[in-house]
């Protein structure tokens, strides 16, 4: 299950917890990119990660591939907090083969992760 976080209007941030499903990428994650995109022509996105990654299905994964391809040349920012050391290191190696900028956060830095993705501070 996915649960959009409220946030500023310049970003999209999203919650993952128990299993994570095609339908919730269509229902909750795609329409909210999609809005987004027309209203800011680029995307900014936060995912928290409260679940493991097993716990994603392959339709889920199928729609986050396809979500990112669509939108490929709008991604700006993108934040995934999570406590797994792997998934922090290949959110931040994202950034060399597509274009915008990825980071990985751990969950106490819940705050830093959401204020970079809003544009707010430099993370290096």
């Amino acid at each position: 299950m996915i649960h959009q976080i409220d946030t500023t209007d310049n970003i999209v941030a999203f919650r993952a917890l128990a299993e994570v499903t095609k339908e919730d990428f269509l229902a909750v994650v795609v329409p909210a990119v999609e809005h987004l995109v027309k209203q800011t022509n680029e995307v900014n996105f936060l995912l928290v990660l409260d679940t493991d990654l097993e716990n994603f299905t392959a339709g889920a994964w199928l729609q986050d591939a396809l979500l990112g391809l669509k939108h490929l040349g709008k991604w700006n920012r993108a934040a995934i907090i999570s406590d797994s050391e792997e998934i922090i290191s290949f959110t931040n190696g994202f950034s060399y083969v597509v274009p915008g900028e990825f980071k990985g956060f751990k969950k106490t830095d819940f705050n830093k992760a959401l204020n970079w993705v809003e544009g707010n501070i430099e993370v290096k």
